[in-house]
């Protein structure tokens, strides 16, 4: 097991983390799973409300079952590991939830990566977030819409690399300052 716990430039290891929807056969660790958690658990939510849940996920069939529901999380099919993020679902704090599950799930894949895992965000849409639910025995009242495939990057994925070589849009395309649009553009040296 790949470990790079304490990486030599933090920069760089935020700038690798790249989405994995291809894994390997092989499984993660109980090790790797439970620091994945741990970071999972002290990732920050408004009002430290922490409206979650983790539900692990390693049954083939489950995965499967999963990965074939309405939404984008084929993934999960290949998955040595899928984590189910299950919300609180309080409608009067959606807004909160939405932006808690998203640091979550982000968190979960640099925590991942950590351990030379490769994970996918995927999620459940229409009628497969009601499916989820049943398929995994969660509340009706809880929200559940995001899961996560999880195991170690695909060696030769199927359909190679190509987005990956293409690099990121400069900054002066995505970075306006006082006001957007403005016409100043931004020019730093690279």
């Amino acid at each position: 097991m790949k470990l790079t716990r304490y990486p030599d430039d933090p920069l760089d290891f935020l700038k690798s983390l790249r989405t994995v929807r291809f894994f390997e056969r092989e499984p993660v660790s109980q090790e790797a799973l439970d620091d994945i958690l741990e970071v999972a658990r002290w990732s920050g939510s408004a009002r430290n409300r922490q409206p979650w849940r983790f539900l692990v996920v390693r049954d083939r069939g489950t995965l499967e079952r999963l990965a074939a529901l309405e939404g984008y999380a084929q993934h999960l099919a290949g998955a040595a590991v899928g984590i189910v993020l299950v919300m609180a679902g309080d409608p009067a704090k959606f807004e909160q939830e939405t932006f808690d599950e998203g640091r979550l799930a982000e968190r979960i894949s640099l925590a991942a990566a950590s351990h030379g895992l490769g994970a996918a965000v995927g999620w459940f849409a229409g009628k497969g977030r009601g499916a989820a639910k049943r398929i995994l025995g969660i509340p009706n009242e809880r929200l559940v819409r995001t899961a996560l495939s999880l195991g170690y990057p695909a060696q030769k994925p199927p359909h190679g690399r190509g987005k990956l070589l293409q690099g990121r849009k400069p900054l002066a395309d995505l970075v306006y300052e006082e006001h957007y649009g403005d016409d100043s553009s931004f020019d730093r040296p690279r």
